[in-house]
């Protein structure tokens, strides 16, 4: 890191290699000193957060609502009697919310309504000489939804992965969150859950709640699927709980990849820089350019803007172990670094971002030009913002309508068909040894046969 500097900056090219590609898994994470107490007093010695995860499962597994009211006892210091979120509630949480942010969450579930019915796909069949093959897609049946609430609680995220579900013809979709010191639901999740047309919320948080949904228990019915962001506890849990149940992703750390050339305005890179960095102490805020100028005054300006945030000790944080400016010899490798790193966001500050829009090859989203700021993706956009973290970029996608859909194929075999296809299918049966896979199609080619 450059003396002084908030933030690392790189001039050569390994070192910056290095520090990008380097594996962030959620078992590797440091607890904080108070985590690590609190799980000494309420399991009685040192536990990973993967040992806690699979006890925690375990129990709610086996004892079902018993478990979920001894974990948010002891985890969350409450004692409630019920889970489910009440009709009097969502009533009650009505006016706590300030109209500007009601009318908000409002635009925010149009815009992400819009965008996903946008691509909706059908069931199809395709006739040939052969017989008919297609598919049918069908909506899942039940979908459960983790709210978050950690340092705050975010409705966005609420809206972003039950509103896809929605457009998808999801029939339930069932939401968990943790419960505030008062015992409630956070009022503006409970108003953007009724926004998006969600009435069964239960007062759950943790590996507890994912426990609840995988499995179900008493209170909380069984989902299909369980979507949606957490803390380090509920991705393991999540990870522990796929096969019995589908998972959406893993999500990690939130990340933000700049690419910028000379063009740009070094306060708005760092202005989006420091939007990421004020999430989390473990988020990435990553500027790769190729003007060593641009990269001189980003620092300046992260400094600058750094003093005036309410958040600024997080930020500040982040930008110092997970933060970097990144200086390049040519966009050719700013690309190149950026596809390898497999960004969550990807920001193109360039004089023309969209004559580089075919080099991206890795990224949850990509926001296009300087007045496409990643926090647009965040609320308004109408993309969901949940999106692939620590470089699985490379496999998965934001969620989206196909999150929430299954597909199964149709076969129908004319008899054509089968003096056409059963031969082969036959052979291929026998040099794999499945004597009675042969044997199924040739009855059926013999009966065809004249006497």
């Amino acid at each position: 890191m450059s003396q002084g500097s908030p933030v690392r900056v790189f001039y050569d090219l390994d070192p910056a290699r290095a520090f990008l590609l380097r594996r962030r898994h959620p078992e590797g994470v440091t607890l904080p000193p108070a985590v690590q107490q609190k799980i000494r007093d309420v399991f009685g010695t040192d536990l990973t957060a993967t040992d806690v995860v699979q006890r925690i499962i375990a129990d709610v597994r086996s004892s079902g609502d018993a478990a979920l009211r001894y974990y948010t006892r002891a985890l969350d210091g409450l004692t409630l009697e019920q889970f489910a979120v009440t009709e009097e509630e969502f009533v009650r949480a009505q006016p706590q919310v300030p109209e500007p942010v009601r009318q908000a969450l409002a635009l925010a579930r149009d815009r992400i309504e819009s965008f996903h019915r946008r691509q909706l796909r059908q069931s199809w069949l395709h006739f040939e000489p052969v017989g008919g093959f297609g598919q049918i897609v069908r909506p899942l049946e039940r979908v459960g939804v983790y709210a978050p609430a950690g340092r705050a609680p975010y409705p966005s995220s609420l809206l972003m992965a039950a509103v896809p579900a929605q457009v998808a013809g999801v029939e339930e979709i069932v939401v968990c969150a943790p419960p505030s010191p008062d015992g409630s639901v956070a009022p503006v999740i409970l108003v953007a859950a009724e926004l998006a047309g969600i009435d069964r919320v239960f007062k759950v948080g943790g590996a507890q709640a994912i426990a609840a949904m995988a499995y179900g228990t008493e209170s909380i019915p069984r989902v299909d699927k369980i979507v949606g962001p957490g803390n380090i506890f509920v991705v393991l849990a999540k990870r522990l709980v796929y096969g019995e149940v589908a998972i959406d992703q893993l999500p990690g750390p939130t990340e933000t990849l700049l690419i910028a050339d000379a063009s740009a305005d070094p306060a708005l890179c760092a202005a989006d820089m420091l939007a990421q960095a004020e999430h989390d102490p473990l988020a990435s805020a990553i500027l790769l350019t190729t003007d060593a100028r641009l990269a001189r005054e980003v620092v300046v300006q992260l400094e600058r803007q750094l003093a005036r945030l309410e958040r600024a000790s997080i930020a500040a944080e982040s930008l110092a172990s997970n933060g970097a400016v990144v200086v390049v010899p040519d966009l050719e490798t700013a690309f190149e670094l950026a596809n390898a790193y497999g960004p969550e966001h990807l920001c193109l500050l360039l004089q023309e971002p969209w004559t580089y829009l075919d080099r991206v090859r890795h990224a949850g989203g990509v926001f296009v030009g300087e007045s496409s700021p990643e926090v647009i993706g965040d609320y308004t956009a109408g993309p969901s913002h949940v999106m692939p973290t620590g470089q699985t970029a490379r496999f998965s996608s934001p969620i989206n309508v196909d999150t929430f859909v299954k597909v199964i194929s149709v076969v129908a075999v004319n008899p054509r068909g089968l003096e056409t296809l059963g031969p082969p299918a036959a052979t291929l049966a026998r040099a794999e040894g499945l004597t009675a896979h042969a044997a199924a199609i040739e009855q059926r080619l013999e009966r065809r046969r004249p006497a």
